[in-house]
């Protein structure tokens, strides 16, 4: 069994609009995060997690998910799915707590123009 607490965390910027804190538990199948989102992320076009399936949980806030095909609001209580390859933004105001399968590492996830 391991415990990181909050004051243990890694600050990860994706941009000044998405900051999120990792509990980095070096486990290579799956990681723990929240982040704090704050607008639109990417600013411009989306973004893909090419190798991981990535679980939130929207801790506080709403906002929405457009993907190629759809714009998905959420809110408060709220849990979103997004699988491995699928191009999203976000625009939001929230906080939200993200677990992925395997574990979220920044060079297999893109922004796309």
């Amino acid at each position: 069994m391991k415990i990181i607490k909050q004051e243990q965390t890694d600050l990860f910027k994706n941009s000044d609009l998405c900051i999120a804190n990792e509990y980095n538990f070096k486990d290579k199948d799956i990681d723990l995060s929240t982040a704090e989102i704050k607008g639109r992320y990417p600013e411009t076009g989306y973004c893909v997690n090419t190798k991981v399936k990535e679980m939130i949980y929207v801790l506080k806030g709403k906002g929405k998910i457009s993907t190629e095909h759809q714009v998905i609001s959420f809110k408060k209580g709220d849990a979103i799915l997004i699988n491995k390859n699928e191009k999203y933004f976000w625009d939001a105001n929230c906080n939200v707590l993200m677990t992925c399968t395997p574990s979220w590492y920044p060079e297999q996830h893109l922004l796309i123009k």
